[in-house]
């Protein structure tokens, strides 16, 4: 059971990697008058996609597997809103995927500024669910 919360984190802490670094590649991206910098970055952003993907599924996997050998844990209030803040975190991780592609197609509506803001959500979401895991409210 420890291997399986072990790998959980480790793979937590994997795509939240991806979710804080991701804005910073669009804001870069964003900023950059370099056509050459720009096609860098991109590739960078579609490859720090793909391991943010790896990172996303492992961590829900072990996640998951964890609740199957814990199923006590479904009965705590503060998992029920850990739970909500990891949909909340999918939903942001689908929306980084998004933006990846319209980055890719030169459609990026998105001011740098608003990419500045984005890019500070995650550290929200990690707070309150490290808080929640910790404390364990009722």
């Amino acid at each position: 059971m420890l291997w399986i919360k072990a790998l959980h984190i480790v793979f937590v802490v994997t795509w939240f990697a991806g979710l804080f670094y991701l804005p910073r590649l669009f804001i870069y991206d964003d900023e950059s008058d370099n056509a050459a910098v720009r096609a860098q970055l991109r590739i960078m952003q579609r490859r720090l996609l793909g391991i943010t993907h790896i990172g996303g599924a492992l961590a829900l996997t072990f996640g998951i597997w964890t609740l199957i050998l814990m199923p006590g844990y479904l009965q705590q209030g503060w998992l029920h809103a850990k739970l909500a803040l990891v949909l909340g975190l999918v939903a942001y991780h689908a929306y980084l995927a998004h933006l990846v592609k319209q980055f890719a197609a030169d459609r990026n509506t998105r001011s740098s500024r608003w990419l500045r803001v984005f890019n500070e959500v995650p550290a929200l979401f990690l707070i309150a669910i490290v808080l929640l895991v910790i404390l364990k409210p009722t």
